[in-house]
Order: C-alpha cells, then sequence, then structure tokens
C-alpha cells in the first residue's frame, strides 16, 4: 500500500464522511411516529414521493457493479456488453403495468415482500416460503458484487494489500453503512441516493465529453478498440469485436429479454416500488427511469475508451491476478485530473452503499415476514418484526463482506448471473399472479422446482476457459449442448441462448401441464385473500365520487 494516491483518497474521504452524516441524519427525514415498524424501517413509511422514488430506484438498480463490471465486460468482450442497454429500455415499459397493481395489492392488504403477495395469493406457506428463499439467494451475490465495485476503487487508489489488513478499508466502510442503515432503515440509502445519482450523472457527462477531445474522437476509440479486441485472448482466439458474431446473437437477444423480466423480480427493486405512496408515482417513475438508460449508453462506451487508451487492470495482491474491475477506475486515473478522478471514485464507492443497502434491506424484510414471522413466531408485534429485520440486515450484509473477504471476487461475478437465472423462476407465482389466478399453487411449486434444477444443471455443465474453472463459468450455452432428457435437439450448432430463459421456459410448460392435471383431479386451489379491486384501488377510489353521485361505477 505504498503507493497512494493521496488527492483522490481526500477527496474521496470527504464525500464518504459527508453520506455519513447524512446516513445517520435520515433517520428524522420524514419519519413517522414511530421507527418499530418494517412500514417505517423497511418500506420509508411508504411514503416517497415522485423525486424521492425516482432517485431511489435509480440508485437502486444502477449499483457500483453497473458503472465498473458492465463497461469492463465490453473492455473484455466488445459488442457483447451492450445487452445491458436494451434491457434496461424495455424493462420499465414492461413492468409499467404489474408495478402498479402490485403497489395496490400491497398497500390494501399491508404486503411488505413479494412473498408476502404470493402468501395472500395462493393461501400457500410453502409456495411462499419458496419465493422468498429464492429472493435471498439471488440477493446475496448481488450484495456482494456491491463490494466488488468498491474494492475495485479502493485498489486503484493503492489500497491493495494482501490478507486481512487489504481488505480492513472495505471493512470500516461496511461498518459505517450497516450501523447507519440499521438505525435510518430505507431512509437512509433513499436521501444518500440524490448525492450518488448526482455525482455519477456529472462523472459521466464529463468523461462521454472530455475523452473523445482528448483521445481524437469516436471513430478513433472505436478503431483502437476494434483492434485491441481482434488481439488473441487467453484462450488464443481473439477477445471479442466491435459486432455480435452469428453463435451470440441469440444470446444477446434471450439475456436482454431475459435480464429485463428479472430486473423487478429482485425483491430490492420491488422494495423502492412499495415505499411510493401512490400509484401514480409508480406510473410516473416507469415513464422517467429510462433516463438512466441514457446515462448507461455513455458510460459503457467508456469500456472502448479504455481499450483505446491501452489502460491496464490492476494486479489483486490477495490473488495475484489481474483484476478487471479496475480498468474503469485506472481509466480515470490516468486521464483525468487527481481531483476529479477523486470525485468519480467516490460517485462509484456510494453507487455501491446505496443499492447495498437497499438490498440487505429487502433481504431482511423476507427473512422477517417469510420465515421468522410464518415459522418461528407468529404472535410476533411490529416491533419485534422491525428489531428482526434489523439484526438480519446486519447479518446479510457481513455475510457478504465475509464471502468476498475469504473467496474469490470473480466467483462472485458469477455467482451474480446465476442471480439472474435464479430469479427468473419466480416470474409465473409473482408476475403473472398480479393477473391471473389460473395457475394452481401445486403446479407453480412444480414449475419452480423444474426451472430451478434444469438452470442448475445447465448452469453446472458450463465452463470458463479463461479462468479455467470447469462449472459455473456463464450463463451463456451453446444449443448443440442443451439436453431434453437424453435428447438434442440441436446437435452440432454453435449458437449459445441464456440459460434463463430456457429454465422459464420450462418452468411454465411444466406450470401449465400441472395445472391441467390439478384441475381434471379437482385439487383444492386454495384461498385467496385478494379480491379484483384490490389490484385497482387508486381507480375504485377515483371513480367512488361518480358513483354517489349516480354515475358509473367504473372508470
Amino acid at each position: 500500500m505504498s503507493d497512494l494516491h493521496w488527492v483522490e483518497l481526500s477527496v474521496f474521504g470527504v464525500l464518504f464522511f459527508a453520506v455519513t452524516v447524512m446516513g445517520f441524519l435520515a433517520a428524522r427525514w420524514k419519519s413517522g411516529h414511530t421507527m418499530d415498524h418494517l412500514d417505517e424501517w423497511g418500506l420509508g413509511g411508504r411514503r416517497f414521493g415522485s423525486w424521492i422514488t425516482w432517485f431511489l430506484i435509480g440508485g437502486d438498480l444502477y449499483t457500483a457493479y453497473t458503472f465498473v463490471a458492465v463497461p469492463a465486460l465490453l473492455f473484455s468482450a466488445g459488442a457483447l456488453g451492450f445487452y445491458a442497454l436494451p434491457y434496461t429500455i424495455i424493462a420499465f415499459p414492461l413492468a409499467l403495468l404489474p408495478l402498479v397493481r402490485m403497489w395496490s395489492v400491497s398497500k390494501v392488504h399491508g404486503f411488505v415482500t413479494p412473498a408476502d403477495f404470493v402468501r395472500g395469493r395462493y393461501g400457500s406457506p410453502l409456495l411462499a416460503l419458496l419465493i422468498a428463499l429464492t429472493g435471498l439467494l439471488a440477493t446475496m451475490p448481488y450484495i456482494a458484487l456491491q463490494l466488488v465495485g468498491l474494492e475495485a476503487v479502493l485498489r486503484t487508489m493503492g489500497l491493495n494489500g494482501g490478507g486481512f489488513l487489504g481488505h480492513l478499508p472495505l471493512l470500516i466502510a461496511f461498518v459505517i453503512l450497516a450501523v447507519y442503515t440499521y438505525q435510518s432503515g430505507l431512509r437512509a440509502p433513499a436521501l444518500i441516493a440524490f448525492v450518488k445519482d448526482s455525482l455519477i450523472y456529472i462523472v459521466v457527462i464529463v468523461a462521454i465529453i472530455y475523452l473523445p477531445i482528448k483521445l481524437g474522437g469516436w471513430d478513433t476509440i472505436f478503431d483502437s478498440a476494434g483492434a485491441a479486441l481482434a488481439q488473441p485472448g487467453p484462450t488464443g482466439d481473439a477477445r471479442g469485436s466491435l459486432l455480435l458474431g452469428p453463435s451470440n446473437q441469440l444470446q444477446y437477444a434471450t439475456l436482454a429479454l431475459g435480464s429485463a423480466l428479472a430486473l423487478f423480480l429482485y425483491p430490492h427493486a420491488l422494495t423502492g416500488i412499495l415505499a411510493a405512496r401512490s400509484g401514480k408515482v409508480v406510473r410516473r417513475n416507469m415513464v422517467a427511469l429510462p433516463a438512466y438508460s441514457l446515462m448507461l449508453g455513455l458510460l459503457l462506451l467508456l469500456g472502448y475508451a479504455a481499450l483505446a487508451t491501452g489502460a491496464e487492470p490492476v494486479t489483486n495482491a490477495a490473488t495475484g491476478r489481474p483484476d478487471v474491475n479496475t480498468v474503469i477506475p485506472v481509466l480515470f486515473s490516468e486521464q483525468f485530473p487527481s481531483w476529479f478522478t477523486g470525485l468519480a471514485f467516490a460517485a462509484i464507492g456510494i453507487g455501491a452503499l446505496v443499492p447495498a443497502a437497499i438490498m440487505s434491506i429487502a433481504a431482511a424484510n423476507l427473512w422477517t415476514r417469510n420465515v421468522y414471522k410464518e415459522y418461528l413466531r407468529r404472535d410476533a408485534t411490529p416491533a419485534q418484526e422491525t428489531r428482526q429485520a434489523k439484526i438480519a440486515s446486519l447479518v446479510v450484509k457481513f455475510g457478504a463482506l465475509g464471502f468476498i473477504v475469504f473467496v474469490d471476487p470473480q466467483f462472485s461475478i458469477d455467482l451474480q448471473l446465476i442471480g439472474g437465472v435464479i430469479i427468473l423462476q419466480t416470474l409465473p407465482a409473482v408476475a403473472i399472479a398480479l393477473y391471473t389466478r389460473w395457475f394452481h399453487r401445486w403446479a407453480l411449486i412444480a414449475g419452480w422446482a423444474t426451472g430451478m434444477l434444469w438452470g442448475f444443471l445447465m448452469l453446472y455443465s458450463i465452463p470458463n476457459p479463461v479462468t479455467g474453472r470447469e462449472h459455473f463459468g456463464g450463463s451463456a450455452l451453446r444449443l448443440g449442448e442443451l439436453s431434453l432428457l437424453g435428447w438434442h435437439p440441436f446437435t452440432g450448432s454453435d449458437t449459445q441462448i441464456f440459460v434463463g430463459f430456457v429454465a422459464l421456459a420450462a418452468n411454465l410448460v411444466v406450470a401449465i401441464l400441472v395445472t391441467l392435471l390439478c384441475r381434471r383431479l379437482k385439487v383444492p386451489m386454495g384461498p385467496d385473500q385478494t379480491a379484483a379491486s384490490d389490484y385497482l384501488s387508486e381507480q375504485a377510489k377515483a371513480s367512488a365520487p361518480i358513483a354517489a353521485a349516480g354515475g358509473p361505477a367504473t372508470v
């Protein structure tokens, strides 16, 4: 740690201290009469307006991993990394109507988690438990990835030691995060998101104007990036290209669509939605959030700029291998003044704290409502629920920290790809259930089990020739290797496809067939605590004055 970048560290430290103070003060911001209730601690009192919700959801979905690892994917593989752009563009229109319905029914019944909704919709504690555990399993590696992004910045600033001391700055940052999240709940990341998003916009806009001027224009950057990607990689083949090849076009399309379908199934994404004060706020945000996609598109181009400048990843002192996630921090460190680089690093660092806090709160809500209260203490009071959630949020944070300290961070990145496959298997029970209860609860359980099992089997079979890992090496499978109970329908095909898309298709097919079987055998459907009007509660209220005046009661 002898080569410390003191100016960058100073700017980073000042801004980090400022958001820490904001985190502690957030407990009094828009607070209700008590913080001893999950609605207050875990959902901010369900009172956030349009601007707060916009910054909160944006700060939640566009994470430190987005700012360092997605451009690093373009640096490593080229055009495939652009899948993140169409996926965020189509995600918000896809989610517009379902999320308004989720907000409405959750407001009426006091649902805090997607598993709460499943429990009420199907009357099945087992299905709700499976949805809760799936959410926890998919969220944990996502939290760990925020640490990967934060550590990449710390490593670039010279804090790159081995052993425990090498992780000490990260530990200090997350102790601070844990304490103010414990005290302030969702209000802390909601308030800090204003700072985080403002910094990110400033940094990206300046970078996207300054770098082309310095490097000779975008045509020069693209030419240099294309030449660099054409060079042989670790396996002897070209690293990538500026255009998709015939074998990965289907992978690109299915990965983008699958990721879009999965985005708002993550518990932390729904937490931001349920904290909104009205369905109108949700609708406004689904219309306005694509502005982040513009920022993301500009950010992705920095991966090509890093190729054009010849930026080299910092070697991780703990593993002895280059950390490709450091290429964007290295780009800023080499091309910008130290004070601006410190500003950029602070934006990425704070960009790790905001989503990590929201994710840990969402995971804590799942544990408290759908495991602790359902199976361990049914008579828990709201105050006891909140205390349990606070403790669970600490366990989740330090569990993710332990994963980074004791496990190769590269494996965490692979786990995030697995997380997308996992969370997609909740789509029939959560998203489709907002519109129809046609599926039988046992059919949804059977479909979930099929999608999870087949998804894991396919993921297990995928190697990573770059890292030498034989299993769980990515999320793209060659169609030629796709097996249906031993039958290979696409033998010899090199076309790749996103595993999550295949697993979801199997999930839906099984759910449909088992539903038809259960209906034929007259298996009880189970109670539904929700009513049709619960999903459109705001419209019902708006129509009430018309009905009272003798007019029609529907809109």
